[in-house]
């Protein structure tokens, strides 16, 4: 089945770096837009970055100059290379990709459709 495999989270103090890893699997045609989104407790998932086909950026504004999202296409991979971490970057950090995918019918006919995949999350902790 489709799905998005992350790595890389942990416990970090005040000010250091991490890189998240987030690599996709299955019968990929191609990905579209790839995200990262986090979610602190008590607080609602929000936008970190996110990344177009063609390397367009967005970032939220409490990461902008520290957090950069980047994607290799060749290895269906996305990555989120945190610097200048802060005790309130302390969260569950969701990786998510928007996929074409190649769907067969019962005809045994194949197409490409465009499916919304989430990763599990992967826990990043800033403190000292």
């Amino acid at each position: 089945q489709m799905q998005l495999v992350e790595s890389g989270g942990g416990l970090v103090q005040p000010g250091g770096s991490l890189r998240l890893s987030c690599a996709a699997s299955g019968r990929i045609f191609s990905i579209n837009t790839m995200g990262w989104y986090r979610q602190a407790p008590g607080k609602e998932r929000e936008l970190v970055a996110r990344i177009s086909s063609s390397g367009d950026t967005n970032y939220a504004d409490s990461v902008k100059g520290r957090l950069t999202i980047s994607r290799d296409d060749a290895k269906n991979t996305g990555y989120l290379q945190m610097t200048s971490l802060k005790p309130e970057d302390t969260a569950v950090y969701y990786c998510n990709a928007e996929v074409l995918y190649i769907h067969t019918s019962w005809q045994d006919e194949r197409t490409l459709k465009y499916l919304e995949v989430w990763g599990q999350g992967t826990l990043v902790t800033v403190s000292s």
